[in-house]
């Protein structure tokens, strides 16, 4: 069973507790909630090691011969795993080495091609943020069983990321993905940057774990659409991917997006360029699962929420590329996911918070979301 097939299933009512995504709510040996991040239980002190292929934060003791024996209670009980090499230090990274290709590093840490260069003043504690983020992501796409290796095992179609800080005098750092290669440019860890950039560039939403899903989009377009029959169906909803790419952007910071850019697309900065389309629906097709799996985690059940809102209904998918997947599963997922949104801005709002979901998903951005799920759902049921 999929993550997606889990997560219908879930917001159907069924298996509430039994699957947990990124690790949220989950406990210790001695019964304390423990989360996605935590190195160790607060309440005893236990370590913990997140499982990334079985998607479990587990209790962890230390044996004689240096490996970490699992302590908690279920199939991955008595094994035992090497912690990551990133354990200690800034990183602070808490998963287990389950592939010994990636060693003496987890698969997330693997990943990584530059770091950030910790002689330089707050790129420690830059680099925590960006892997707190980087990990959530990686967590993710191993869920969802898409291809995550490490550039350094395959050259050619792997995946790696360099952290970069611009020098004084050098040239500037840009975020982007090229030939599977994700940058993040180290200033975006530091949220007064980020918040500025944002507020300059009017986007409503800005956040690391954002940039690593947006550019994974680009990766991901290349590994599963480029090369495949999908690339056919994508271009026709998307648009022509081969029209001038400089050139659009450039024309999109000269001009701005189309006066009805909501009327067609899921942010102003997707309309930008089909490759930018794709990319911010596949980053928000991660926003939605993600969230609402964490939401069915704490036991909401959003059929219960007093706000209703006007579902989509099966009409908006008509004609739509479906191959394995199901609409009516994806528009069930899709409403469930409109209704949570709107409660948690009007929770935000009432803190006095900008908006957590501050998008509106219009029929086009909906046909695009259901074409990316079901890119996933062909890799995965080939896979």
């Amino acid at each position: 069973m999929t993550y997606f097939d889990r997560l219908v299933e879930r917001t159907n009512g069924k298996h509430l507790f039994d699957y947990h995504p990124n690790g949220h709510v989950q406990r210790c040996r001695c019964g304390q909630a423990v989360f996605f991040d935590n190195l160790s239980c607060v309440r005893c002190s236990t370590d913990l090691g997140y499982h990334p292929t079985a998607g479990d934060l587990l209790s962890i003791e230390s044996t004689a011969n240096g490996q970490w024996r699992v302590v908690s209670e279920g199939p991955q009980h008595g094994n035992a795993y090497a912690r990551c090499a990133n354990a200690q230090g800034p990183a602070q990274c808490n998963w287990l080495v389950t592939d010994s290709a990636s060693a003496p590093f987890c698969i997330a840490c693997s990943l990584n091609l530059t770091i950030p260069d910790l002689n330089l003043i707050d790129n420690a504690e830059h680099w925590a943020r960006i892997e707190q983020a980087k990990r959530r992501l990686v967590a993710q796409l191993i869920l969802l069983g898409l291809p995550v290796v490490s550039r350094k095992l395959d050259g050619q179609q792997g995946l790696g990321f360099n952290f970069l800080r611009q020098t004084p005098g050098g040239d500037p750092v840009m975020t982007g993905h090229a030939d599977g290669v994700i940058t993040l440019n180290v200033d975006e860890a530091d949220p007064s940057h980020r918040e500025k950039v944002r507020e300059n560039m009017h986007e409503p939403y800005r956040t690391l774990l954002g940039h690593f899903r947006h550019e994974s989009g680009h990766y991901y377009w290349d590994r599963l659409v480029r090369d495949s029959a999908w690339l056919e169906p994508v271009r026709q909803l998307f648009g022509d991917d081969r029209m001038d790419y400089q050139e659009s952007l450039q024309k999109h910071y000269n001009e701005g997006p189309p006066a009805d850019w909501n009327q067609h697309y899921i942010s102003s900065y997707a309309a930008t360029h089909p490759w930018e389309d794709w990319a911010e629906t596949w980053a928000h097709y991660l926003h939605m699962t993600d969230t609402l799996n964490v939401a069915l985690d704490y036991g909401l059940q959003v059929e219960t929420l007093a706000l209703q809102t006007d579902p989509f209904d099966s009409s908006v998918l008509a004609g739509c590329r479906a191959g394995d997947a199901d609409p009516v599963d994806f528009l069930a997922f899709i409403n469930r996911w409109v209704q949570l949104s709107s409660v948690l801005n009007v929770l935000a709002r009432s803190m006095g918070m900008p908006d957590l979901y501050p998008f509106v998903l219009n029929v086009d951005s909906l046909r695009k979301l259901f074409l990316v799920h079901a890119v996933v759902s062909d890799y995965g049921s080939a896979g």
